[in-house]
């Protein structure tokens, strides 16, 4: 059903979208989150069922998979991972039971292993699951997280106390900055204050944009129709965060989840997993690490991927993003129940004028010859992806 990617077709992928995974236009060096940041939480398999040996046997799983290959690098742990009280000294400590080793002695696995780390708080005076947060322990806890060596902090909104977002999120952004320790700042606002508009300017580097995603179709669909309108918000050090992956969690089928990610890099947005690396199947794998797709997701043409025509008649519509080699991206969404053909003008993608284009399918790894429209047979619920430019 796969087919092994020819020597004409590697060359064309390579020309096309770049074959590895983290290159990008240019932009300042050292700049964190200067590409959409790609990894792993816990939350959508595990919730608080976590502990160290799950953390660092995922670290492995990461490692083993290809999964650090293809471009992947936070190990992040979500809510439940701290003690039900701070410590003698007011700081927030690891739970002593599940995480008897501390954060610390984690960083220092997972970064043995080439990764890096990431943890969860909330601006509020509670994490969502009634646990030590943030909320005027701005310092003390940036600090601690900084000296546990962690990379990533996804900051969340339970608990505010009703408090102005923008005040409570800059002071952690100023805390953790103090710290001189490079820490990728993820706003898990859920949008409701408008977080794109404000986020850049507070020091966040990624802010959600919307509630939680689910493992279920419907879910999914929503959050993406979500990001119509949004775009301008999003460039390098700076990404609209529609929630996490799904793919592999078992609630979508395989079509689902292969739309799912084709639209998750369409639209810029990090790729955060959130299944079971340890257990996952070959067919999730084949998902999470098709480093063509990732290398869309990664690479910065100057607009997040848009949506360019939507077709309620038929339940198809087709997303578009621009690659800074002047090729574009393109997803044909099938969001109907049956098989369907989408098709597009390679004259209403935004190309430079030419007698034909090569096409590139992201996933089937074939290219073909396109003299004025891209067509293609989609699934049920289902997406073809292509990179489509000059020959």
């Amino acid at each position: 059903m796969r087919y092994p990617l020819s020597l004409a077709a590697l060359a064309l992928t390579l020309a096309a979208c770049s074959q590895h995974p983290t290159t990008t236009a240019p932009t300042p060096s050292g700049r964190l989150a200067a590409t959409p940041p790609m990894g792993w939480n816990s939350w959508n398999k595990f919730g608080c069922n976590i502990d160290e040996e799950l953390i660092e046997r995922t670290a492995d799983a990461m490692v083993s998979s290809g999964m650090r290959d293809a471009g992947y690098k936070y190990v992040n742990i979500d809510d439940c991972w701290m003690a039900k009280t701070r410590d003698a000294q007011g700081n927030l400590q690891a739970d002593p039971t599940r995480f008897s080793h501390g954060i610390r002695a984690i960083a220092e696995y997972v970064h043995a292993r080439g990764l890096k780390l990431g943890v969860y708080s909330s601006a509020g005076t509670a994490t969502c699951q009634g646990l030590p947060a943030s909320l005027d322990h701005e310092v003390a806890d940036a600090n601690k997280f900084a000296e546990w060596g962690v990379d990533y902090l996804k900051y969340d909104n339970c608990n505010n106390q009703k408090r102005p977002a923008i005040e409570r999120y800059t002071a952690m952004s100023k805390a953790l900055q103090a710290t001189g320790r490079p820490i990728v700042f993820s706003l898990c606002e859920w949008g409701e204050n408008k977080s794109w508009e404000w986020g850049r300017q507070v020091g966040g580097m990624l802010w959600r944009t919307t509630g939680d995603i689910s493992d279920r179709w419907n879910s999914m669909i929503d959050i993406l129709d979500k990001q119509v309108g949004l775009e301008k918000y999003s460039s390098p050090g700076g990404w609209n965060d529609p929630d996490m992956l799904e793919v592999g969690n078992g609630r979508m089928t395989f079509n689902e989840y292969v739309a799912h990610f084709s639209l998750w890099a369409l639209l810029n947005a990090p790729l955060i997993a959130g299944n079971d690396l340890r257990s996952m199947s070959d067919s999730t794998r084949f998902i999470l690490t098709n480093r063509s797709v990732i290398a869309v997701d990664q690479d910065w043409g100057g607009q997040q991927g848009t949506r360019l025509r939507d077709d309620p008649a038929t339940n198809t519509q087709i997303w578009v993003k621009p690659m800074r080699n002047g090729g574009r991206a393109v997803v044909l969404l099938n969001r109907g129940s049956s098989a369907t053909s989408i098709s597009v003008a390679t004259a209403d993608l935004g190309l430079t004028p030419a007698s034909s284009y090569q096409a590139i399918d992201l996933w089937a790894h074939t290219a073909q010859t396109v003299l004025g429209v891209l067509q293609a047979g989609v699934p049920p619920h289902g997406a073809a992806m292509f990179v489509i430019g000059k020959k």
